[in-house]
């Protein structure tokens, strides 16, 4: 009585343990849940290890294709960075399908009208929202890196096979039987092959370690889907039938990888403790691991599918999100996908989403754009202020702007370059090369138009040729079905270019010892420079302001360079 009295004590406590466990759990997740949903549209607190970007890329380098943006024009516009601010994904699914889908226009119209509807769908029905948050919540992420990482070197585990595994299990009951005939040699005997099968157990658990991780997310995945599915969601109903049709496929997996991962190691529940016991020494989650492994190994597409699906759900939720953090000040663009559609840009009170206090501006353009204005004024952050919008326009169907009407472009730049040491390319060797990917790019007349952006054309080289040679690229960035914007502070190209290209400057103003800096674009080109003026500021010796200011009126009023007054 005593014994049985002792383990129902112990029974008891056990299950006493495990349901505080479980009601502390749901306590904990119930008041993170209500966080997320009152904090809807409030941006981003999440904060992103060294490497994670890298792990996050890997859903886009899976999916490549024709159309996408490159990594030049993916840098020139800080788009790691805008990344981060418009993420509020809450599963790995959501972080990867984002990135993928900023790196990818949506070229059709009929795919950007269902995204569209999705998007509003959980901006504005919170019960649908709360209940697809809900789920990505508890699908959540991997530690490190992306199921990719996996998925791409499962062959590197070669072939496993169960047969030794089930001969030393056998081994063990053949010891236990062996007890009944001599009880101390059938004791050393179990100690013998327990002790090599423990051994056994650690040395092969490191190798297949790492692909634990993946399969527990593939089962958490499984999870979500069937909780997706329970949803009542008429408009997601075509994604539920994609995701139900998966799941069947991969009932295997579900019935051979339980023991495997039915938990994380480390949570401190009695059972789980038995378990890893049980595990280490009958080879369980070994035997489990190799079937899990084969069932996973025929149907990567399918996980694949799962996880495109379930991304682009989460993806509308955040561009949902992402415009409610915008206030007021984003709108819906106007797209024009039909083919030979007329090549033009309007935009009205634009901004860059990385200003706090950004000042706005409109324009309307059917040619190229030639920007000038002196340093700092505001063209560089203007380029990538229409290249930035253009993007968020085709991808999240979310424009930084009061009004924003385009036809469909291929984006591309040329903007924040440097010399590549390890390469052996000077600056000048990258430039000519990044614009030669330009001019490629609009050699291919059946495809979309294309816009494209340079900041200061061949800045890696002389004047003369500078100018010579950025004239002639000018001209052919000027081509049909291209809409080119420049910046440059060679004031010779507003007249070369005059019939080719509109001209705007943005503009300085100097009160007392300050420079002070509208930022408003304005018509025509620029006509003051601060170069020198900034010299003075900074206390520059007056010999060189003045006999610079003397050189450069000289050059104005006569085209050339004179030597002056030297002593």
């Amino acid at each position: 009585m005593d014994a049985l009295f002792f383990a129902g004590m112990i029974v008891g406590l056990i299950v006493l343990f495990m349901g505080i466990e479980y009601v502390n759990s749901r306590n904990f997740q119930r008041k993170a849940l209500e966080k997320l949903y009152q904090g809807y549209g409030k941006g981003s607190e999440r904060k992103y290890g060294a490497e994670e970007l890298l792990h996050i890329r890997m859903y886009y380098q899976k999916h490549q294709m024709d159309g996408q943006i490159d990594d030049i024009t993916w840098n020139d516009l800080h788009m790691d960075e805008l990344y981060r601010q418009i993420n509020t994904s809450l599963s790995a699914a959501g972080d990867e399908y984002l990135y993928y889908r900023l790196r990818t226009p949506i070229c059709d119209e009929a795919q950007m009208e269902k995204e569209e509807k999705l998007i509003r769908l959980f901006m504005e029905q919170e019960k649908e929202r709360h209940s697809v948050q809900r789920v990505f919540y508890r699908l959540g992420r991997m530690r490190k890196f992306s199921i990719y990482d996996y998925l791409d070197h499962l062959d590197i585990l070669g072939e496993r096979k169960n047969g030794k595994y089930l001969l030393w299990d056998l081994a063990v009951l053949a010891c236990v039987g062996g007890m009944a005939v001599s009880m101390p040699v059938g004791i050393v005997l179990l100690l013998i092959v327990l002790c090599h099968n423990l051994t056994g157990y650690f040395k092969e658990y490191k190798e297949i370690e790492p692909y634990i991780s993946s399969f527990r997310y593939i089962r958490g995945l499984l999870a979500c889907v069937e909780e997706m599915q329970r949803e009542d969601i008429p408009a997601i109903s075509e994604e539920q039938a994609r995701l139900r049709e998966c799941h069947n496929k991969m009932k295997g997996f579900l019935r051979n990888s339980y023991l495997v991962i039915s938990s994380e190691t480390g949570t401190g529940n009695p059972l789980e403790v038995i378990l890893d016991y049980l595990r280490m020494l009958f080879y369980f989650d070994l035997i489990q691991f190799n079937r899990a492994l084969l069932a996973v190994r025929g149907h990567m597409d399918e996980i694949d599918e799962m996880l495109t699906v379930l991304g682009r759900i989460e993806t509308a939720v955040v561009a949902g999100e992402y415009r409610i953090s915008l206030g007021e000040a984003y709108c819906v663009p106007k797209l024009h996908f039909e083919e030979g559609a007329e090549v033009f840009l309007r935009v009205e009170e634009l901004y860059h989403p990385f200003l706090k206090k950004p000042v706005k501006n409109s324009l309307s353009v059917r040619r190229g754009v030639l920007l000038t204005g002196s340093n700092a004024s505001g063209k560089s952050t203007f380029l990538r202020a229409v290249a930035t919008a253009a993007l968020l326009s085709q991808t999240i169907h979310t424009c930084p702007a009061a009004c924003y009407e385009a036809p469909f472009f291929r984006i591309v730049s040329s903007m924040s370059l440097r010399d590549d040491p390890e390469g052996g390319d000077s600056y000048y060797m990258v430039e000519i090369k990044s614009i030669k990917r330009i001019l490629d790019q609009i050699k291919h007349k059946d495809d979309a138009p294309v816009l494209c952006f340079v900041d200061e054309v061949l800045r890696g080289t002389n004047t003369v040729e500078r100018i010579a040679a950025s004239t002639q690229i000018m001209k052919m960035l000027a081509a049909e079905k291209t809409l080119c914007f420049a910046a440059t502070h060679d004031v010779e190209l507003t007249g070369l270019l005059e019939n080719a290209y509109d001209n705007y400057h943005f503009e300085e103003r100097i009160e007392g010892n300050d420079i002070f800096f509208p930022y408003k674009l304005m018509e025509g080109p620029a006509v003051s420079r601060n170069a020198i003026a900034l010299l003075k500021m900074l206390g520059y010796d007056e010999k060189i302001t003045t006999e610079a200011e003397a050189m450069a009126k000289r050059f104005l009023a006569c085209g050339r360079w004179e030597k002056g007054n030297e002593k």
